[in-house]
């Protein structure tokens, strides 16, 4: 298999190794893998410039899903020409964002345009919805969209031979450390969907996952396993205590001890524990997990 990726850190927040985009080559063809947010565009164009390729020669762009840390400058990709790759129930939104903008806005208040900047629409004829298991060549490989449901029902994994660009299904890992963090923002987990994806990427039998956040994994029979069981952790944990009738803001207390004592079990320092609230944010995490076990499910 003929191809490199490049693997471009966006310095989200002006700080390293919180979200990656990816520059995949082969036979002469480029593809960008995740665009990041708004905010960050101009660091993007900065990282293929010195990975020594034109963006103009960047013609497919693959997001795994519609959250403004994955997808948020695909409509200014779109906008130059090139075609967006998604979930079929993310092209929508691509197409037109203002749900989502305003989504966002309800959540992010004043600090929306400083995270995330502009979101631009992708023009219709230019956002290609795939299927599962439906192949794009790009040069001398192709690139496999997998349904991958669990974070949000509208995400794919993208594989190209033996390694799987993730996006946010196999979680985040800061520094290659020992800590996982569970990426649960709601409205749309579900551990049940969630395992069952990452059981699937386990049967993948990959060399390499690109995650999202962040960077090459390569003990990757490890970091499934043990992610799987982070998300039934978390949900067993964030269950039993709204089953107690622990209330949204306790619950948001908890979890956010719970994850940083398990960030210091796993070694993890202070400044990097930060990093890691910084980009999957507990609080945000926890109404999820809650907002699932208040659905019934």
């Amino acid at each position: 298999m003929r191809m490199h990726v490049h693997t471009l850190d966006l310095h989200f927040l002006g700080k390293p190794g919180l979200i990656a985009a990816y520059l995949v080559e082969s036979g002469g063809e480029y593809a960008l893998i995740e665009t990041g947010p708004g905010s960050t565009l101009e660091t993007l164009r900065t990282a293929i410039r010195d990975a020594g390729v034109d963006e103009s020669v960047i013609k497919k762009i693959f997001v795994t899903h519609i959250h403004l840390d994955h997808s948020g400058v695909a409509g200014w990709w779109a906008q130059i020409g090139a075609t967006i790759h998604c979930h079929p129930n993310a092209a929508r939104h691509l197409i037109d964002p203002s749900k989502l903008i305003e989504s966002a806005r309800l959540v992010y208040g004043s600090q929306m345009d400083a995270l995330w900047g502009a979101v631009l629409p992708a023009p219709a004829g230019l956002v290609i919805p795939l299927q599962d298991g439906e192949r794009v060549k790009l040069g001398e490989v192709e690139i496999t969209a997998w349904d991958t449901p669990g974070h949000a029902r509208h995400h794919h994994a993208f594989v190209i031979g033996d390694v799987c660009f993730t996006g946010d299904v196999a979680g985040m890992r800061l520094e290659h450390s020992g800590y996982l963090s569970v990426t649960a923002a709601p409205p749309q987990f579900d551990p049940v969907a969630y395992v069952k994806s990452v059981e699937r990427l386990s049967a993948g039998d990959f060399k390499a996952l690109y995650l999202t956040h962040f960077g090459v994994v390569e003990d990757v029979a490890w970091h499934l396993t043990h992610y799987r069981q982070r998300v039934m952790e978390v949900h067993a944990r964030v269950a039993a205590d709204f089953a107690a009738g622990t209330s949204a803001a306790e619950n948001r207390q908890r979890y956010a001890q719970d994850e940083h004592e398990a960030a210091m079990r796993a070694g993890v320092g202070e400044e990097l524990w930060q990093r890691c609230e910084q980009t999957n944010i507990t609080s945000m995490c926890a109404d999820g997990v809650r907002w699932y076990c208040e659905r019934g499910r």
